[in-house]
């Protein structure tokens, strides 16, 4: 088990009866509610001292009400130290709007725009680009969630906002599940070569077999992406509570952890800490 804090960067946290989240019906083990206290639950003995939430995917409009009540939550779980809500980008110039009222609530870092569930080129629509480039304004980040059949536009977009920080969620889903590497391997390492854009390491096992996957399944798509960005440019992410749908909280860790078991103890507080604060500004 890691014996330093853990910076959790990818923690999600809803109340079905305050936002409204139409995703949850089709899925009966995530459509209830999973709070701080069900986070701390599930994370055990993993010494979690920092979290990043990323938004839920609400329904449109309910970006801001989904931000103000996560903040309003850390009273009550102080570990929270960033917010990544989520605002309409597509809207170009007229995202604005959203994006002054996200950042009067200070623990906001960044932003997510779902883009995985969208058309292929989605993100590199004129006003979306426009909206993305925004972020400079407010210094935030934006975190990229797309399928890996997105990942050249993905490449295409940030090429075009070189003056905005981006941290690629889950590794740009591969498909795990039936071993494809390619074309994903060659164009994980073109986003790489991008120095504003790191990786989160999450959200693989649901890219698995959900029921049967292994860790030996995994091991060369993490060790493709540590090579890719190198040891300043990767961070964990939980996935709480998505990651329930294929294992524990602390089996995604102690996969992670056994697949760089090589890694110095400095690499290591890196990928499970150090990055994590210093790309979302933690403090």
């Amino acid at each position: 088990m890691l014996d330093f804090g853990v910076v959790d960067t990818h923690v999600h946290l809803w109340d079905i009866a305050n936002i409204s989240y139409p995703w949850l019906a089709d899925i009966p083990l995530l459509n209830r509610n999973y709070l701080p206290a069900d986070y701390k639950d599930a994370h055990g003995e993993v010494p979690v001292e920092k979290m990043v939430f990323l938004e839920c995917d609400a329904v449109p409009g309910q970006e801001v009400a989904e931000a103000r009540w996560v903040a309003s939550l850390i009273e009550e779980e102080p570990r929270l130290a960033g917010l990544v809500p989520s605002a309409p980008l597509e809207s170009g110039a007229a995202a604005a709007e959203v994006l002054d009222e996200l950042a009067r609530i200070p623990q906001v870092k960044g932003v997510r725009r779902l883009i995985q569930s969208q058309p292929i080129g989605f993100c590199v629509q004129p006003r979306f680009i426009e909206g993305v480039r925004l972020l400079e304004r407010y210094g935030f980040s934006f975190d990229i969630c797309i399928n890996h059949l997105q990942l050249a536009n993905a490449i295409e977009m940030v090429r075009q906002c070189p003056n905005v920080s981006f941290i690629l969620d889950h590794i740009g889903k591969p498909d795990i599940k039936d071993g494809l590497l390619e074309p994903w391997k060659t164009e994980l390492r073109e986003l790489s070569r991008m120095p504003n854009v790191y990786c989160k390491v999450s959200g693989m096992v649901t890219e698995s077999d959900t029921e049967s996957w292994k860790r030996e399944d995994l091991k060369p798509y993490i060790d493709h992406v540590i090579e890719s960005f190198g040891p300043d440019r990767v961070v964990f992410g939980g996935d709480w509570p998505v990651v329930l749908q294929a294992a524990r909280y602390t089996e995604w860790v102690e996969t992670l952890e056994w697949a760089v078991s090589g890694v110095s103890q400095t690499e290591l507080r890196k990928l499970f800490r150090d990055n994590a604060i210093s790309f979302y500004r933690l403090g």
